[in-house]
């Protein structure tokens, strides 16, 4: 766990994964961001052989900001071909097929998509066992979320020493 400032940018992620290389942290074989700016670049620079893949959920959330609420349900129909591929190249025929049908309604959806895609595709080399582990940073954020209420019911951290005392409390 880190405790930070809420840094997002480039910078930031490269300080604190360079911080848990100097902590001992000498490799990492998957890094799963929530699409946060300079993220895969930090992991690229501090562990160059790591695989970042972007969190599938956050890239279907992501797809339904630009579009209508009331097609939200045909979209996540039409999406679920593209991440559910067997391979990559069955993903790209599924996502040509999305852009097609969806791509005059929402141009920003495919943009979103062709962005991610190299930090989509890494996903498709496992086996469906291991891509239900690896497609969410959902649990990772939900241990965020009960510290951050156990920290609002107690209020904030005066000094180092009470943060690490309420952080292990949280655990």
């Amino acid at each position: 766990m880190w405790a930070g400032d809420g840094g997002e940018g480039a910078k930031y992620w490269l300080h604190v994964l360079t911080e848990l290389k100097n902590r001992g942290v000498t490799d990492a074989c998957m890094v799963v961001c929530d699409g946060l700016t300079g993220l895969p670049d930090a992991v690229a620079t501090v562990w160059p052989q790591a695989i970042v893949q972007t969190c599938i959920v956050h890239l279907i959330r992501g797809s339904f900001r630009y579009a209508s609420r009331a097609d939200w349900d045909a979209i996540a129909r039409a999406l679920k071909p593209i991440y559910t591929a067997a391979t990559e190249a069955a993903a790209l025929e599924r996502f040509y097929e999305f852009a097609e049908a969806w791509g005059t309604k929402y141009p920003a959806i495919i943009r979103l998509w062709e962005n991610a895609w190299s930090e989509f595709v890494p996903f498709l080399n496992f086996d469906p066992e291991i891509r239900k582990v690896i497609c969410s940073t959902n649990a990772i954020e939900s241990v965020n979320a009960r510290i951050r209420r156990a920290v609002k019911a107690r209020g904030h951290f005066p000094n180092c020493d009470d943060r690490f005392v309420s952080l292990r409390l949280a655990a």
